[in-house]
Parts: structure tokens; sequence; C-alpha cells
């Protein structure tokens, strides 16, 4: 019997690309870096760090240095490094917003007697931050963060882990989220259905269950 859902964070509940694309151009140009390819740079450097820090390679300071020692091209000291990266994390902090449909998506669960429990890689301070500054915190019931978890999605270790945390079976817990890979492949990994958040349609031909907005999670559950 479905339990609790678990709910991906970053793309699935709080917009972070948008904040991250907009955050990076207003740094970067401070740095004299500007142009049409600035934020997908970023992106592409962020990606490839942070699975580091995924797979445990680097912590997760470690990895903010790196992405602005490569970014920046610049030689820094990590104490420089982690000063630089400030002057992007304030705007990117600041750029956060909360999906229209979340909290309503939330509340819906909640309210068919459900536990709501996000399921993220990122580090779980600047998370427990995150769900605090945009008023998320008292919408779910648990957060289980990337710190806790032996290995980052879409390992299924880390799928095995959130299914221990909570003392369920994978037949009691659905994983809703935006990645394709992470989020549905790592959760089917280890028996756990998923639903495809796919506000955009950009995977039609995908094998699992879609939705556009959080409020149709349990409609397509109910299938």
């Amino acid at each position: 019997m479905l339990k609790t859902i678990l709910f991906d964070l970053d793309g699935t509940l709080v917009d972070q690309q948008s904040a991250a694309a907009a955050a990076v151009v207003e740094w970067a140009a401070e740095h004299g870096m500007t142009g049409p390819d600035v934020a997908a740079r970023w992106a592409v450097l962020s990606e490839k760090h942070y699975r580091r820090y995924q797979r445990r390679e680097l912590t997760f300071p470690e990895q903010r240095r790196r992405r602005v020692r490569e970014f920046l091209g610049v030689e820094a000291s990590d104490a420089e490094a982690d000063a630089l990266f400030d002057g992007y994390v304030r705007r990117y902090e600041d750029g956060w917003t909360v999906f229209d449909d979340a909290v309503p998506g939330l509340r819906a669960v909640r309210g068919a007697g459900l536990g709501v429990v996000v399921l993220t890689n990122g580090n779980g301070d600047h998370q427990r931050f995150k769900l605090d500054k945009l008023g998320l915190t008292g919408e779910i019931d648990q957060l289980i963060a990337g710190d806790t978890l032996p290995v980052g999605k879409p390992d299924p270790r880390a799928f095995a882990h959130a299914l221990e945390r909570l003392g369920a079976a994978p037949h009691d817990v659905v994983m809703v989220g935006d990645s394709l890979e992470n989020d549905i492949r790592g959760a089917q990994s280890v028996g756990i259905g998923a639903v495809l958040v796919d506000r955009n349609d950009a995977h039609p031909d995908a094998d699992v269950p879609r939705v556009r907005e959080l409020t149709h999670v349990l409609g397509v559950l109910r299938r």
C-alpha cells in the first residue's frame, strides 16, 4: 500500500535552474565574462563537479571551488575561491522561487493521508536553508539530503538508504522528480514506482507516468 511520496527538490519543487542562470550571468559580468554561452557553460561545469560530489569524490565545498577555478580560469586558494563563489551564491539564493504548483501539490498529497518526504542530492544545511527561506519546511514531513546518503541519486544505494530511513518497502513509496536519470531510473532500479515531472514536455516518449503539474500526481497514481 502506498504510504509516502518522495519528492526531488531542485527542478521539481524549486526553480533552481532559472535562479542559477540569472545569477551567473550577473556574477560573471563582474569578472569581465559576458556572452550568450555564460549560463550554459556554468551549467555544464556545475553538473560535472556536482556529480563528483554525488559520487563522494569531492566534498561539497571542494566542488564549489572547482567550479569557480575552472569557470573563471583562475588559480585561487581555497579561501579565495570561497569568497569568489560567495558572489555567485548570494545572487543564486536571492533568485530561488517555488513552482506555482508545488505547495498545492504537496498539500494534496498530505490531504490524501500520504507522507511527504524530500529526497535530494543537495547538501543538507543548504537544502534546509532553501526550504526555510521559501516557506516549504512546514509543507513536508522529512528531508533526506545528499550528505546523509552513501552516494547520490541515481545510485540504487541512495534509494535503498531512503527506504531504510523510512522503514518502508519499495511498494510503499513513489518517487516524483524532474530528472529521468536521477529520479526515475534511480528509483526504478530498486523497485520504487516513479512519476516524471515534465513541465515542458521534454520527454514525450518516456515509458513512465508523466505530469505537467504536481497537482496531477495523485491522478496518475490512481489510474
